[in-house]
């Protein structure tokens, strides 16, 4: 049994999940938790690390009760003992933080974007946040928060005696809160094909053309994990995990130097979680995660890297694969050749001041070559 338990404790529980607790024999939760229930229990708080140890403790204690933060199966400990225990959990739900939230702050729940950030970077705010979004934020700190986010309301022990909800101006928070966002500020659009300024580069990025045109044939699914082989500065990878909050990436960089680069420009472009993966490939995908989708922007004339990179691709899978120079476009010719797909010449050219007038300068044509298993 899991049952939602809000900051206003016992009083605050449903005639229904004051029954579920009170015909329980063991109740399991946070110390806080356990604290707003009155009566005859073997109390186990929570150890930490929690999940490693949920398996030990449910064998050891039986006919138990596990109270949960507002609604259990909405980012809380719900989802995760259904994933353990299956069908054997039932729920006892309370109305969630979000919930509260909304309703004092007169918020429309369907309309709001919601970032849990216990236990995670606070720049997975910046994909959500665009001009006049508002956004609530779980388990973050008002400080940081706020750095990246602009002015912020916080609203404490939502639904308790001490509930309180104000602007925040720098003053301590107490740590149970919401934080509130009405967004504006600039922004980055999700659809891939963002500015080349964005990214901190040497030299290796693919363009912001033919980085939309790659990313169209890559075709992002949510839940789904890219390989971006030879990633250079990791734009691939980045706008690729980009599309959607659960679309994740490995970046395979051989250099040291552009791993680094790689981690900082997912951070500051608000998808910290793309996996950067240091070395040479074909040797270097061995043991990884198998991917959906697999880019090779680097390395495609390295004995095996082509072989490896498709064997690694499940049925409906697609690569796709850029090529620049000559013997490049010859490796990717020959795969043509065997396996079809399409093949795409990108030729971009950029206007620039030429004097007091405007000329056309030229990139490099790209060759682009996409298949799916």
């Amino acid at each position: 049994m899991v049952v939602g338990i809000g900051a206003d404790g016992w009083d605050g529980l449903s005639p229904a999940a004051q029954q579920a607790v009170s015909s329980s024999r063991v109740l399991m939760g946070s110390q806080r938790q356990l604290d707003l229930v009155p009566g005859e229990f073997e109390r186990v708080a929570w150890p930490s690390p929690l999940v490693p140890a949920l398996p030990a403790l449910f064998e050891k204690y039986r006919d138990v009760c596990v109270l949960a933060s507002g609604d259990p199966m909405f980012h809380g400990i719900g989802t995760t003992l259904v994933r353990l225990l299956g069908e054997r959990v039932r729920v006892v739900p309370h109305p969630s933080s979000v919930s509260l939230a909304c309703a004092r702050l007169g918020w429309a729940l369907n309309e709001v974007e919601v970032v849990s950030l216990v236990a995670r970077p606070a720049d997975l705010l910046r994909p959500v946040l665009t001009p006049g979004r508002r956004v609530l934020v779980l388990g973050g700190d008002p400080a940081t928060v706020a750095e990246i986010a602009g002015p912020i309301t916080v609203l404490e022990q939502l639904g308790g005696a001490a509930e309180r909800v104000y602007p925040w101006s720098g003053q301590d928070a107490d740590p149970l809160c919401v934080i509130a966002i009405e967004y504006g500020g600039s922004a980055l659009s999700r659809v891939p094909g963002l500015p080349d300024d964005v990214y901190d580069s040497d030299g290796q990025l693919t363009k912001r053309e033919v980085r939309a045109i790659s990313l169209s044939r890559l075709a992002p699914l949510p839940g789904q994990l890219l390989w971006d082989v030879g990633a250079g500065s990791g734009s691939i990878a980045i706008e690729w995990a980009r599309t959607h909050p659960t679309c994740r990436a490995i970046a395979i960089e051989q250099s040291d130097e552009r791993a680094e680069r790689i981690r900082g420009n997912a951070a500051s472009l608000g998808v910290p979680g793309v996996e950067v993966h240091i070395g040479r490939a074909p040797e270097a995908l061995e043991g990884l995660e198998k991917p959906d989708a697999i880019f090779i922007g680097g390395g495609v004339t390295v004995p095996g890297v082509l072989q490896s990179c498709w064997d690694a691709l499940a049925a409906g899978g697609r690569l796709v694969v850029n090529a620049v120079t000559l013997e490049s476009e010859a490796v990717v010719a020959q795969w043509y050749a065997r396996l079809g797909g399409d093949l795409v010449r990108i030729a971009v050219n950029r206007g620039s001041s030429v004097g007091k007038f405007t000329g056309w300068r030229p990139h490099m044509p790209v060759t682009t070559w996409s298949v799916t298993k």
